[in-house]
């Protein structure tokens, strides 16, 4: 099991930078921006800030899903042997790309809403009267995202947890009796 120290660590931060990162930009920078003087500054700030998270988000993508298929290949046996597991990895990695897809799809609304920041806005994901009807829908879609992303990143660090409940030895026992059955 040492062996998978290092996959499980990264497999973990980095699904913790997801929910982390995407959580404090729905909070914290998308807050701090709504708070600009100038409406044109508070899309145009918070665009630049999600811009300069986007390559620290897509290598943690990119750490998770290495680290998850050196996981999956060292609990090559466990998942052939025990049930559930594959049940549950695929669980994971559905939850997972959805997210990622999710998360994808919103650095393209975020793109189109820094377009379009000299028409100003309220916030981050709050138009204001006689925006352009494109600003207005990219900033609804993204305020329901910047929710539902988090959501997702949650939901994989949960699923991981649930596979380390699964590594337990009487869980281990009770999957391998009953996949033999």
């Amino acid at each position: 099991m040492a062996g998978n120290l290092f996959a499980r660590s990264v497999h973990d931060l980095s699904a913790a930078a997801w929910f982390g990162g995407s959580l404090m930009g729905a909070i914290g920078l998308n807050g701090a921006a709504a708070a600009a003087k100038d409406p044109a500054e508070r899309t145009r700030l918070s665009s630049l800030g999600w811009a300069k998270w986007a390559p620290v988000q897509a290598g943690a993508f990119a750490a998770h899903a290495l680290a998850g298929l050196a996981v999956i290949a060292g609990n090559k046996e466990r998942m052939t042997g025990q049930d559930g597991v594959v049940r549950l990895t695929v669980l994971k990695t559905a939850v997972t790309v959805l997210g990622a897809a999710a998360t994808l799809y919103a650095g393209i609304l975020g793109k189109k809403v820094s377009e379009l920041s000299d028409a100003g806005a309220e916030g981050a994901t709050e138009s204001r009267p006689g925006a352009p009807e494109e600003l207005k829908t990219a900033q609804n879609q993204l305020r329901v995202l910047q929710w539902s992303i988090p959501a997702f990143a949650a939901a994989v660090i949960v699923l991981g947890a649930q596979h380390g409940e699964m590594q337990r030895p009487g869980n281990v026992f009770q999957g391998l009796f009953k996949k033999r059955t």
